[in-house]
């Protein structure tokens, strides 16, 4: 069992909602592809320094973070952000992280596109419950 990579595509969302509205081409829009660490032990999409100047998202608030050694910070979250894994997607956050470090698909933007991880065959995919899109649950 390794580590499970994903190609996802991350949108400023800003840029999208001025394109709706008429005041930025839809050529204009910032977005990206990157190849992100799906972990499920992070709680949200984090990206890196790099990707949230390419896209100019804003820093929305500074929150404190335990990363996965042990070390508390305190990171820039930014968006809005759109993002795309395959034909689903959902709209979020992202803490930010110093320099050019790996992007993370956290289990909040997994849940919210209703993803899974299958350790075993290193692949992120559809929950296998809901092949045809996510099914929310209102309880």
């Amino acid at each position: 069992m390794g580590l499970v990579y994903a190609d996802i595509e991350i949108f400023n969302y800003a840029d999208e909602t001025l394109c709706e509205d008429g005041y930025l081409p839809k050529d204009k829009i910032r977005k990206m592809q990157v190849n992100a660490m799906a972990d499920s032990g992070a709680i949200r999409l984090s990206i890196n320094e790099n990707i949230k100047q390419q896209l100019g998202l804003r820093v929305r608030q500074q929150l404190n973070i335990s990363l996965a050694d042990g070390t508390k910070r305190t990171l820039d979250v930014a968006g809005p952000i759109r993002l795309k894994f395959k034909d689903r997607d959902c709209i979020t956050d992202a803490f930010v992280l110093p320099n050019n470090e790996e992007p993370l698909i956290g289990a909040v933007p997994m849940e919210l596109m209703d993803l899974v991880i299958i350790p075993s065959e290193n692949k992120l995919v559809y929950n296998p419950q809901h092949p045809d899109g996510p099914l929310y649950s209102l309880k």
